[in-house]
């Protein structure tokens, strides 16, 4: 009797966008958050369903300039995007098959890690108690300090990571709110994502090499159509 075939091997494309500052849509998408969204959204396949960054995978990072090193756009997704779509001039790009680093995921591998986050707490509005009576509501406050560590120390326990070191830097706020329109038509309020982001880097120990790979793949936390939620990993 043969053997089933082994399962698929999870796996992603890493691009490495080195952004000139030079080119007016940098500086455009850099301002405006949603309009970097809609530039790294241009680089999935077109007709991918009601939720495209889902299935293309696609989540991003942007990692402001280190010396003489420009902004750095991190963009995964399941297949290669098609870097073609990129306005002209907007950077210089490197593309990474991830295939070997989701093989190199084995229980007790130690990685450095580092991802840009919104750590974040839903807490009980209680209803105003006017003429109707209200339901109590849900607000999500965002969490520093000490509490963003304690967030992601539990996010990464989910995700398959014992920590061993956390450091983190809040992230610059100067970006305007993200407002993302409602379909013409439809009876929704705009969804408005103005919470601030923190980036996690440091040591861990694999601890659940399965839930990590989904981790990568899917992201962690809130924001993800805003540059949160790319996990990151290297040897330790």
């Amino acid at each position: 009797m043969n053997p089933a075939p082994a399962a698929p091997t999870a796996t992603a494309t890493l691009i490495r966008i080195r952004l000139n500052l030079r080119s007016a849509d940098v500086r455009r998408d850099l301002a405006h958050p949603d309009r970097l969204h809609k530039t790294v959204m241009s680089l999935a396949p077109d007709n991918l369903g009601e939720h495209p960054r889902q299935q293309a995978g696609l989540l991003f990072r942007l990692e402001d300039a280190a010396g003489p090193t420009p902004p750095t756009l991190l963009v995964q997704a399941h297949q290669t995007p098609d870097l073609t779509r990129l306005p002209r001039s907007y950077g210089t790009a490197e593309t990474r098959d991830l295939t070997a680093m989701f093989h190199a995921l084995t229980p007790g591998r130690r990685v450095r890690y580092r991802i840009t986050a919104s750590p974040l707490v839903r807490r009980k509005v209680p209803g105003t108690g006017r003429a109707f009576a209200t339901k109590d509501r849900h607000r999500e406050q965002p969490l520093t300090g000490t509490d963003a560590i304690a967030w992601w120390q539990n996010k990464a326990a989910q995700a398959g990571l014992g920590l061993h070191s956390t450091d983190i830097t809040p992230q610059p706020r100067s970006r305007r709110p993200t407002i993302r329109r409602p379909e013409p038509g439809s009876d929704k309020q705009p969804d408005v994502f103005r919470h601030p982001l923190t980036r996690f880097d440091g040591l861990a120990t694999v601890t659940d090499p399965d839930l990590l790979r989904q981790a990568l793949l899917a992201g962690i936390g809130r924001g993800k159509p805003y540059g949160a939620g790319l996990l990151s990993l290297a040897p330790a």
